[in-house]
């Protein structure tokens, strides 16, 4: 596969994996009072987009984007509701989140230097766009520790 459809593909998987991840969270947070939710819907809204964006870019280039697999949804779905079960703390939710995104900024990021010479500027640019909406969640999320 070429880099600029791996990195599509990259940020097309990773920001299905929180849309998935983030519905879930605001399904068991509706009937709660968390000061965190309205902070969970923009960052859903932001994946919303690079969801968008980055499967517009593999069908552009005749690529049908991979959705994760179901054992991977599933995880994610089962991981979601232990964890708020378990504390529904903003904090905790806060933790949870900041977590997951880390790991996706960590893999992006790595995804980024692997490709920096070898993608296009078009495709590189939607990717470090992504990877600073991860960052940037990550600091809006750490007002909630």
């Amino acid at each position: 596969m070429d880099a600029n459809l791996e990195l599509m593909e990259h940020v097309y998987q990773d920001a299905d994996m929180a849309v998935l991840t983030l519905e879930e969270l605001l399904r068991d947070l509706k009937e709660k009072d968390n000061k965190i939710k309205p902070v969970v819907e923009d960052i859903l809204k932001g994946y919303e987009r690079y969801l968008e964006d980055a499967k517009t870019q593999l069908l552009a280039h005749g690529k049908d984007p991979k959705d994760n697999g179901f054992m991977s949804k599933m995880g994610a779905e089962m991981g979601v509701k232990k964890e708020v079960r378990a504390d529904n703390s903003d904090a905790s939710i806060a933790g949870m989140l900041i977590q997951g995104i880390s790991m996706g900024s960590i893999d992006m990021e790595k995804k980024l230097g692997l490709y920096e010479e070898s993608a296009d500027k078009e495709h590189l640019k939607l990717a470090k766009q992504f990877f600073k909406f991860q960052e940037d969640n990550i600091k809006a999320l750490k007002k909630f520790l």
